[in-house]
């Protein structure tokens, strides 16, 4: 019997495609592996030149002087980041992360697979001049590609499975985003950080004086992002801050601003910011090296952090926290299924690119371009491993015939 996609045209069928959950995983996918052939080929030269031209924007005497590639990594990630507070703060106020109890396995799961992936990579890279400032590269996860990898398991999976995955993930995003903040930022301008501060501090009184006019808060956060970016801080936290300081209800209004905009800014971050991040850093020129460099310490760290460290430090925190009846099994799960979604967990891709952009992305820094392989390289056997696994441990019946609600 033909599924329904198999009716439709090819071009139809790939739209489909696109559009659904996995859609933007297998975009990313497909990007990087168009950066590091175009790298390996005589184009790589056209593909360095596009991300190092400068691109000025000045008001006044403010002026922002950065190369394309940092204007895609500082500018065009502050919305990514834009978003990913939006969904944080939607999870503290109605979600997953709003019940304590419900949330205590998926929070304690993402400790343990922040803290055993950089156990890792400092264990194997130890004595390598540089790189440990990299520790934290294997220690993220790339929600969409995990959930992505989760959908082609379509109805099987249980929504408690999925929920776990997604709560976990989101935990994880704030571990990045307080590491970003706490390690990899550099000389402070103390008068920048100044402004950047009494942006945020309009941002928190318009939330408490209700305002609803989503432009004053974009005008007001594109101050903040400009602040933080000149203060030395990373300025992808201005979009995380911006996102913590929407309100979530308004009088008057039946529909929540953070759901809007969230669904305003899913398909702008899905296919275009995190493609055109993905082509931008995962290029890297394997060169007359050939596969020799994935032997260095850095790679092989980061690989063997994603996709050992992250299982293994899930899946202790999740058997301390069952073990000792601080928390349930998932509804309908399993370890097997567990163990599964902890290899998802391995799946880095752009939030381990984003990381090592800020670990290694100095100019002449000889470790540049290692990050790369190692997090493709975990992020791609984590995929797999996981997908098997979890095709091994679900039931053969979907969970919609057993009963249970289908996966939104």
């Amino acid at each position: 019997m033909n599924s329904p996609n198999q009716s439709l045209g090819p071009l139809k069928q790939i739209k489909a495609v696109l559009h659904s959950e996995v859609g933007p995983g297998i975009l990313l996918v497909i990007m990087a592996a168009l950066a590091m052939t175009i790298m390996n080929s005589p184009l790589a030269s056209y593909y360095e030149g596009i991300f190092k031209t400068k691109v000025v924007f000045g008001v006044g005497p403010i002026v922002i002087d950065k190369p394309f590639l940092l204007w895609v990594n500082d500018g065009l990630m502050a919305i990514f980041f834009f978003l990913i507070g939006l969904e944080i703060k939607r999870e503290l106020m109605v979600g997953h992360l709003s019940d304590i109890r419900q949330a205590l396995l998926p929070l304690g799961a993402a400790v343990g697979g922040m803290i055993a992936p950089a156990i890792i990579y400092l264990i194997v890279t130890y004595g390598t001049e540089g790189a440990v400032n990299g520790w934290a590269i294997p220690a993220a996860t790339d929600i969409a590609f995990a959930v992505g990898v989760l959908a082609l398991l379509g109805p099987r999976v249980p929504v408690a499975l999925k929920v776990f995955l997604l709560t976990l993930a989101v935990a994880d995003d704030l571990g990045a985003i307080i590491i970003i903040a706490l390690f990899y930022t550099e000389h402070l301008s103390i008068g920048a950080l100044a402004i950047g501060f009494a942006a945020l501090g309009v941002l928190i009184l318009m939330n408490y004086l209700n305002v609803g006019n989503k432009s004053a808060y974009l005008f007001v956060g594109f101050i903040m992002w400009v602040a933080v970016l000149k203060s030395g801080v990373h300025a992808t936290l201005a979009g995380v801050a911006l996102g913590f300081c929407i309100p979530y209800t308004l009088p008057k209004q039946d529909s929540s601003p953070v759901v809007r905009l969230e669904h305003e800014l899913h398909g702008f971050t899905n296919y275009l910011v995190l493609p055109l991040f993905a082509f931008a850093n995962a290029g890297v020129a394997i060169g007359e090296q050939g596969i020799a460099i994935l032997g260095h310490p850095v790679p092989i760290g980061i690989a063997a952090g994603l996709f050992l460290g992250k299982p293994i430090g899930v899946m202790i925190s999740c058997f301390i926290i069952l073990k000792l009846g601080i928390a349930q099994m998932p509804r309908h799960g399993n370890w097997g299924q567990l163990f599964g979604v902890s290899l998802l967990c391995g799946i880095g891709f752009t939030m381990s690119l984003f990381i090592g952009s800020l670990a290694f992305g100095g100019m002449g820094n000889p470790l540049a371009g290692l990050d790369r392989l190692g997090i493709l390289t975990g992020s791609f056997l984590s995929a797999v491993v996981g997908f098997v696994v979890l095709k091994r441990a679900l039931p053969e019946r979907s969970f919609c015939l057993l009963g249970a609600k289908p996966l939104s």
